[in-house]
């Protein structure tokens, strides 16, 4: 599920979608690994062991269902969770939503931000990721964290936020000439 592009304004055009960095998927594909490891050495020690067949039928499907279980929470879940996550700007603001079946989101219009900064630590740095901070007008600072290319990301926004500036520059000058 993307964000809604019905959404936004007409004329108003996307310059960054992102999803969370990868770096987010690690934890859960090496739990998903793990558990498929244990499940095929479980799965395995039921076939061969002395254990009446009926006996290793029911091991194994235990097994599997566990196996099945632990894939959906903790591979699954994760992955949808991140496609769902979406990080975007647009020439006009600041768009981020999340969610699977309880969806939350914040709109940040360009012109009501003051400042964007963005944290990255030796790994971070390394896998081109890290937190954008973003302040705007009257909220307290929101932390944007797992972006991919942060530095990029911030360079674009400072960016819209000066091509913002120049546009209320030239209005107020065109408005000064009349």
């Amino acid at each position: 599920m993307g964000y809604p592009r019905e959404n936004l304004a007409p004329g108003e055009v996307v310059v960054i979608h992102r999803h969370p960095h990868w770096k987010s998927l690690l934890v859960p594909v090496l739990i998903f690994w793990a558990v498929t490891a244990a499940a095929g050495v479980a799965v395995g020690y039921a076939q061969t062991s002395a254990m009446a067949d009926r006996a290793a039928l029911w091991v194994t499907a235990v097994v599997v269902a566990i196996w099945a279980a632990a894939v959906a929470w903790f591979l699954i879940r994760p992955l949808i969770s991140w496609k769902t996550t979406h990080f975007v700007v647009t020439d006009r603001r600041v768009i981020y939503r999340s969610g699977v079946l309880t969806r939350s989101g914040i709109d940040i219009p360009i012109r009501r931000i003051n400042t964007v900064e963005f944290r990255h630590g030796v790994i971070d740095r390394i896998l081109r990721t890290g937190t954008l901070v973003i302040e705007s007008a009257s909220d307290e600072p929101l932390a944007f964290h797992d972006i991919p290319q942060v530095e990029a990301v911030h360079a674009q926004l400072y960016q819209e936020l000066l091509d913002e500036d120049d546009d209320a520059l030239t209005g107020r000058v065109d408005e000064w000439r009349r």
